[in-house]
């Protein structure tokens, strides 16, 4: 099963996705229809929401009155009208998603539809983010024409929302809506052949995403985001089973070319946890599986250095978790390097022309990564000598509880 978290502003058209998501085969959990079936007439939602606020919320044929809710929640200044609903109507909007996500096949593709999914920072429970975005301008023409608002009424509620910037950082797939109908249509549908399809097969089967020859690009500054979208969805996976989790390797480094591939590392207690079933198959659920064979690096010491390797699944986001023990020479290896090179920018510039190089030499990725030792090999005191020189110290997280 693969879970997508769906959202996008009002007037965006996450509606039109959503129901192209549905009718591709997509099972669409949709929260603003589950917020509505836990108060419906008869469910005990609803007696809760009149025993909090009384009689008076109900129309005349038992059903929840909105509008006179509304006044009651909007009119409390303290806000604590509004905790009160929430307490009512969130642990069983809750319970009811987790039913219904529970009970879909296990080659499902499952859609979480959330219009605040950005702003609730709910993005690391899902393998994809996917966000509809549209120009501000456009979201207030169609907002006017559609629900009958007027300028300032469209304005106060987009800017009520979160940010097109905070959408973007949040969003694994964006897909614009600035065009027609036809166009968001079928770039949905592209998402659905070439993305969510593939990645729930390779989630249900356990392999990692093929992956075409992956070229040196110039850096692109959306790769930290990127990382910072992985290192979130991995902490919340693992919780107190990973120690530390940081995105390393060149897409860490702003400026530098790369590879587009997210490389992050999880520190861990010690590998022995790493093996164990519960991190194996936490991991293989979120979409990285474990890759056999591999269970060290090359080090720097001329001994190998421990640790384990799972791959995304994801065939539109090529990503390598490296596990490491915490303190251990490989673990404290990658975050000093990274270090380095984002504070010296006469070794990041050299080490960009050596990849340039090797890049032309070596196409394949393994025989690249092999032509790269020597260079780390003679790299590796200088870095050393710099994290002497500036009191450089690997940081070490105190384990979260969940």
């Amino acid at each position: 099963m693969v879970r997508v978290g769906l959202t996008g502003g009002i007037g965006a058209g996450k509606s039109t996705v959503s129901a192209r998501l549905a009718a591709r085969g997509a099972v669409v959990v949709d929260a603003d229809r589950l917020a509505r079936e836990v108060v419906e007439p008869g469910s005990e939602g609803l007696a809760a929401v009149v025993d909090r606020f009384g009689p008076g919320i109900l129309t005349d044929d038992g059903a929840l009155d909105r509008p006179a809710l509304g006044r009651i929640v909007f009119a409390d200044a303290d806000a604590e009208a509004r905790r009160a609903l929430e307490a009512i109507t969130h642990p069983r909007i809750a319970a009811r998603t987790t039913e219904l996500f529970d009970g879909a096949a296990p080659d499902a593709v499952v859609v979480h539809d959330v219009p605040l999914l950005v702003e609730k920072r709910m993005g690391p429970a899902y393998h994809l983010v996917v966000v509809v975005g549209a120009h501000e301008d456009i979201r207030a023409d169609r907002l006017r024409a559609t629900r009958g608002m007027s300028e300032d009424e469209a304005r106060a509620r987009i800017g009520a929302q979160a940010t097109d910037a905070e959408r973007r950082a949040a969003a694994d797939v964006w897909l614009d809506n600035d065009s027609t109908h036809d166009a968001l249509v079928a770039s949905v549908d592209d998402l659905w052949e070439h993305r969510l399809l593939p990645m729930e097969e390779n989630v249900r089967l356990g392999r990692r995403a093929e992956r075409s020859a992956l070229e040196v690009v110039e850096a692109d500054p959306r790769w930290a985001a990127a990382g910072e979208r992985l290192v979130a969805r991995l902490r919340h996976v693992l919780g107190d089973d990973a120690v530390t989790v940081d995105h390393v390797g060149s897409t860490s480094v702003p400026g530098l070319v790369a590879k587009d591939v997210i490389d992050v590392q999880v520190g861990v207690r010690g590998l022995a946890d790493a093996d164990g079933e519960r991190f194996v198959e936490a991991m293989a659920r979120a979409g990285f599986v474990r890759v056999d064979g591999v269970t060290q690096d090359r080090g720097k010491d001329g001994r190998p250095w421990p640790k384990r390797f799972h791959a995304s699944t994801d065939p539109g986001r090529a990503a390598n978790i490296h596990v490491r023990a915490v303190g251990s020479l490989g673990w404290e290896w990658a975050l000093r390097f990274r270090d380095w090179l984002r504070a010296d920018p006469t070794a990041r510039e050299e080490y960009a022309t050596t990849k340039r190089a090797l890049a032309a030499r070596f196409p394949a990725t393994g025989a690249y990564a092999e032509a790269k030792e020597p260079w780390f090999d003679a790299a590796h005191p200088r870095a050393l000598a710099w994290a002497g020189e500036h009191g450089w110290q690997a940081r070490v997280e105190t384990p979260r509880s969940s």
